[in-house]
């Protein structure tokens, strides 16, 4: 089982996910990632490795 600590666990598993052909999977994993990440310049970089718009449900 993997476990999840890091902004890059997120984007493996969204690499993973795109390359099994799991778009919006990936897509959400993603967004995951870049929460996680305090860059801004970083945050942009992982969205726009998966573009699109946000996937989430909100509360």
């Amino acid at each position: 089982m993997q476990t999840f600590d890091r902004p890059s666990d997120y984007m493996d598993a969204a690499r993973e996910m795109a390359a099994a052909g799991r778009p919006t999977l990936a897509r959400l994993l993603a967004e995951e990632a870049a929460d996680r990440t305090s860059n801004p310049q970083d945050k942009a970089r992982i969205l726009a490795e998966f573009p699109g718009h946000s996937l989430r449900q909100e509360d």
